[in-house]
């Protein structure tokens, strides 16, 4: 993706500095093993990340040159680029959209879901209104998921954005509600639903940022979409426990993540957006 114009955002909480020292105790390696599995789905694993207690070192602004600066950047200009399509279309459809801050932090830091580490992955917390990133994560998904590239990294805060509208709207709280009346099997399949909407939003945002922030290139779509195949419950699992238990999805499969992303970026249309509704995609549940 090349950058034509968007600019940077200044809702960042640069943690950084402090060397992201701590030590965690409380939860043992039991419990960051299954919240890197977490991770790896795509999801928010701060529910279990709150179980483990820690004793963070107080992290501060870099002082000086960084070697992550130039990943830095690089999310600010992302959520810059999201603030900027969001307050526009949410002023489209009559409501004013109030940007998140999103928090960078290397190894580990304070959420107001828990502790979040480099193994969280990035993740929105609604109990804070943020949105959490380590910079290394774009090593791991280059790397461990085999989705490099700009655009797959922008898919990633973009998604997580995603979350934060789905709160701002009430959408989150909707689901919450539903799910506490539910089976386990019917929870997931609803938190299913919340992932595969986010993930439309990503290409909503994406669709309306082309030509304004930045403009496509070459390769970048199918950037994304291996960013989405990457995550997907069906693979997750396949690599994890050498079999896929549709029941226990909560993020949709490879295929349902890419194409509900690509819907997103296709239309660049909201209403098209009810993933709670919809099972348009159900051909591609196995």
């Amino acid at each position: 993706m090349r950058w034509i114009g968007g600019r940077e955002s200044g809702n960042v909480d640069d943690r950084r500095g402090g060397g992201g020292g701590g030590m965690l105790v409380g939860g043992g390696i039991g419990t960051l093993v299954i919240a890197l599995i977490v991770m790896l789905m795509g999801g928010d694993p701060s529910a279990l990340l709150s179980q483990t207690e820690s004793v963070p070192a107080q992290q501060q602004a870099p002082a000086g040159p960084q070697p992550d600066d130039a990943a830095a950047k690089f999310t600010r200009l992302v959520l810059g680029s999201t603030e900027d399509i969001w307050s526009r279309l949410m002023a489209s459809q009559g409501a004013q959209y109030r940007p998140p801050t999103l928090v960078l932090f290397r190894r580990v830091t304070q959420s107001g879901c828990g502790t979040a580490t480099s193994a969280s992955g990035p993740f929105y917390c609604p109990a804070d209104k943020k949105l959490y990133i380590d910079l290394s994560f774009y090593d791991d998904l280059a790397q461990r998921f085999g989705a490099p590239g700009d655009f797959a990294m922008a898919y990633v805060i973009a998604h997580e954005v995603g979350h934060y509208l789905q709160d701002e709207l009430g959408i989150m709280d909707q689901v919450q509600q539903a799910q506490a009346r539910m089976s386990r099997a019917e929870s997931n399949q609803l938190s299913v639903r919340l992932e595969l909407q986010a993930d439309f939003l990503a290409g909503v945002w994406a669709h309306h940022a082309n030509g304004k922030s930045f403009a496509f290139e070459p390769g970048d779509v199918e950037e994304a979409l291996r960013a989405a195949s990457a995550i997907g419950d069906d693979r997750i699992q396949q690599q994890t426990q050498g079999r896929v238990v549709p029941e226990a999805f909560t993020h949709g499969t490879s295929a349902q993540r890419m194409y509900w992303f690509r819907k997103g970026l296709e239309t660049g249309d909201i209403k098209q957006g009810d993933t709670f509704s919809s099972r348009e995609d159900a051909r591609l549940t196995q």
